[in-house]
């Protein structure tokens, strides 16, 4: 390789690069669960990846359209290179020059049934690509409530910090006047130093949350770490919808279950070909023949037709071997379709469930550990209570709230969960 191919290369590496980094940049720091999702689905590696299937399928078309090459023939005989000459006794003579034309000609329509089977190799490979989008956004919707939830409870640990903190605080300025002993302080600091423990292991899990979504998203590891907007509590819906409607709707809408009933179509169309590959091609030809000698030479034209004999193969295996995939390919549709009908029925019941424990939260636990908290408070503020009463108090509204961020985040992977099975969204 020359000098100057070698630095082509490297300036198209160089641009390369530079074209990826500068994309990484303009990238949004903060990004809502919707972009998220079209972020996804346009970069994710693994997508498009699977996305060059449809080429790969695109190429079997053509393959599939391709007709039988002729075959052209010469050939050069009698030739009295080891000379012996012509003559009455050898007649080794004339020299025969021929030129041969040979068509193969496909019977049983193949061609037409090949390109038919191949048209569902695209089709399917199309189904399959939906799928992958339907699980990726699955994915990435739940690392995003992963990083929402996450940063919630970091948020209540900063809380929780805060409060303890102006509980040390005013110990220090009690114990300076008196007030205290010493102990009270250094049990409100050790209080505080759980809580702080608190916050850094808040941090590391929403470090993690986010490093989970750039992958998702396609970024590179050393750009900084996207962000989610938006809030974790969403309303909760006024009725759910009928368990038997929506699993009627995943067996029309699921893009896995429609292709595999495309691919127990295509089988079909497989055994039409196979049965026309059973019926034997004729082969056709036409030969120019030439003779040189001594005495003079002569021209002729000859037509040949040839036929193979279906005595042994009459592709016996393959049309079988059709036949029993065509069997299990009902087997795996049967069985898809009942696995379909337990995900949806799973899906609903984890859906209903963490509905009923987030309103039953909202309605019995909030307002309670929150006053508890606050009255608690002030009352040790005024010298009415124990430092033991304030930490139970406040443990008590961090289990609370803790409990309520998880049912809110388990409330909404389960919406998006049941959405994600039945193929289509029927949870706003």
């Amino acid at each position: 390789m020359s000098f100057n191919s070698q630095m082509s290369g490297l300036l198209l590496l160089t641009a390369s690069c530079a074209g990826v980094a500068a994309a990484q940049a303009n990238m949004p720091a903060v990004v809502t669960i919707e972009q998220a999702v079209a972020e996804a689905v346009q970069n994710n590696p693994g997508l498009q990846a699977e996305r060059l299937g449809i080429a790969v399928a695109e190429t079997g078309v053509i393959t599939a359209g391709l007709r039988p090459n002729p075959v052209l023939s010469y050939s050069n005989g009698y030739l009295d290179w080891l000379g012996t000459r012509a003559n009455p006794d050898n007649n080794a003579a004339p020299t025969e020059t021929a030129l041969r034309v040979d068509l193969p000609i496909e019977r049983g329509h193949k061609r037409d049934l090949r390109l038919e089977n191949a048209g569902f190799g695209r089709t399917i490979a199309e189904a399959k690509l939906a799928d992958s989008i339907r699980r990726l956004r699955l994915d990435v919707t739940l690392a995003c409530i992963d990083v929402m939830e996450a940063k919630a409870r970091l948020a209540l640990a900063n809380d929780n910090l805060r409060s303890l903190d102006g509980i040390v605080r005013l110990n220090q300025v009690r114990l300076d006047g008196g007030a205290i002993a010493p102990v009270e302080l250094t049990r409100s600091r050790v209080a505080m130093l759980q809580f702080r423990a608190n916050v850094t292991t808040a941090e590391l899990g929403l470090a993690t949350a986010r490093t989970k979504l750039q992958t998702l998203l396609g970024r590179r590891g050393n750009s900084n770490l996207v962000d989610v907007a938006g809030e974790m509590k969403v309303p909760l819906p006024a009725q759910v919808p009928n368990l038997q409607q929506i699993q009627a709707t995943a067996l029309s809408a699921r893009p896995d279950l429609q292709a595999l009933q495309l691919d127990q179509t295509r089988s079909q169309a497989e055994l039409r070909l196979q049965l026309a590959q059973g019926k034997i091609d004729y082969t056709v030809g036409m030969e120019y023949r030439r003779q040189q000698g001594v005495n003079g030479h002569g021209n002729s034209l000859g037509l040949f037709f040839s036929a193979p004999l279906p005595v042994y193969n009459r592709n016996q295996g393959e049309i079988a071997r059709v036949r029993a995939a065509q069997v299990q390919g009902r087997q795996s549709l049967d069985a898809l379709e009942a696995q379909i009908n337990g995900e949806v029925s799973t899906a609903y019941q984890e859906f209903d469930s963490a509905r009923a424990l987030v309103a039953e939260i909202e309605r019995d636990l909030l307002k309670p550990s929150e006053e508890a908290r606050t009255t608690t408070a002030y009352v040790y503020q005024a010298g009415a209570s124990s430092l033991t009463d304030v930490l139970d108090a406040q443990r008590a509204f961090n289990e609370t709230m803790s409990a309520y961020y998880g049912a809110e985040a388990a409330y909404r992977r389960a919406a998006i969960q049941l959405s994600s099975v039945v193929g289509q969204e029927v949870i706003p």
